[in-house]
């Protein structure tokens, strides 16, 4: 059949009915967590489908709200007739714990003061973030999803989701992710947070109703972006090509479109994100580590999963690279784990899979369709 969007949809909210006790040891007392669903959940409620987000992203992951023509960050992938077909299943995506776009985080209300919370929000991890949308999915009454599906961050989430409550997982879609992450990463994160530390308006954090430290976040930004990017994906955008001029302006402006690029997208980012959940996500990031848990349980973390997983890696994907990928794929094979890996030829670097990309979304409607013909015999 013929793809086309979703139309309309809505942002819903869930209020967590008890409170969430985090790995660090502290406790939130009311967790918020913004959602969109789409397609109609069956009777047996084993139709359903989990879109787990990277760092920027949110709930929206298709269609569109009342009175904007901004489709969802995944439109190309969920829809009537698409990869994640609306009309086969009933897809969720959640929006993370300690994000700013409309889940409690940083920027949420603190009941105990009645201020944002700032560096008073105790640090998240990845795991914190699944067992908020364990609660979702509880709330929704479905016991065991048909698959999770989430690419970098959401990868993360997809994995974490997999291992931590097996049961509840029939397959997995871990994309462009990893175990852990490198030191290269890690530091690229750290010098994000430094950018946004450093900005005189950020105030240890406490800039909520006054200035910003938008410089800093438009850095930290900037620097992410380059690590979504691929060297040939950047010659071949921009080269050395220079942006509305034929020659050096010999001061510190923008003189090279690559720079003007850059700045636009930083610009742009500090209007839709909070700097303090930039520090949050990045640092949950930076502590998944599936590889230490085997030396604190013995035993591999993939020994207890059950899901059926489909890993796929992209080329020019130097933040994640294939390897990372291949090191998990070993690591599942060891348990007999029914998985399937694919390395997909694309230049678009680490942000390939939110890229139209042909070989992906058929590779992703086959395995959901061969998942869901083995759910239901």
């Amino acid at each position: 059949m013929q793809s086309q969007s979703l139309g309309l949809v809505e942002k819903k909210s869930l209020s967590l009915p008890s409170p969430l006790v985090l790995e660090g040891g502290d406790t939130l007392d009311r967790v918020t967590l913004a959602y969109e669903t789409y397609g109609q959940l069956n009777h047996a409620k084993s139709n359903a489908i989990l879109i787990c987000h990277a760092l920027s992203g949110d709930a929206h992951a298709a269609g569109f709200h009342q009175g904007s023509d901004k489709a969802g960050w995944w439109e190309i992938m969920v829809g009537p007739g698409k990869a994640i077909d609306t009309d086969r299943y009933f897809v969720i995506c959640s929006n993370i714990l300690g994000s700013c776009m409309g889940s409690t985080g940083p920027s949420s209300i603190n009941p105990k003061s009645g201020k944002s919370y700032g560096l008073a929000f105790p640090v998240v991890t990845i795991g914190d973030m699944v067992n908020a949308q364990k609660a979702l999915i509880d709330h929704l009454g479905i016991t065991k999803l048909l698959s999770i599906i989430g690419g970098s961050i959401g990868g993360m989430q997809t994995l974490e989701w997999s291992i931590r409550y097996p049961e509840m997982v029939f397959s997995a879609i871990p994309l462009a992710t990893t175990q852990r992450h490198s030191a290269l990463a890690i530091a690229f994160n750290e010098v994000a947070r430094q950018a946004i530390m450093a900005d005189p308006n950020w105030r240890d954090g406490n800039y909520y109703g006054d200035k910003k430290p938008d410089m800093g976040l438009a850095v930290a930004r900037m620097i992410g972006h380059i690590t979504y990017l691929s060297d040939t994906a950047m010659r071949n955008k921009f080269g050395r090509r220079l942006q509305n001029k034929d020659t050096f302006s010999f001061n510190f402006g923008a003189d090279f479109q690559v720079e003007s690029y850059l700045r636009h997208q930083g610009n742009k980012f500090v209007n839709r994100f909070d700097a303090n959940s930039f520090l949050y996500i990045t640092k949950a990031a930076d502590y998944f580590d599936l590889t230490t848990r085997q030396a604190v349980d013995h035993q591999s973390p993939f020994a207890k999963a059950l899901a059926r997983y489909l890993v796929v890696s992209f080329t020019s994907d130097w933040l994640y690279p294939t390897s990372k990928s291949k090191a998990m794929v070993k690591a599942m094979k060891k348990h007999n784990i029914d998985v399937s890996f694919c390395e997909i030829e694309a230049e678009w670097g680490h942000d390939a899979f939110l890229m139209p990309n042909p070989r992906l979304s058929d590779m992703l409607s086959g395995f959901l369709d061969r998942m869901n013909k083995e759910y239901h015999p």
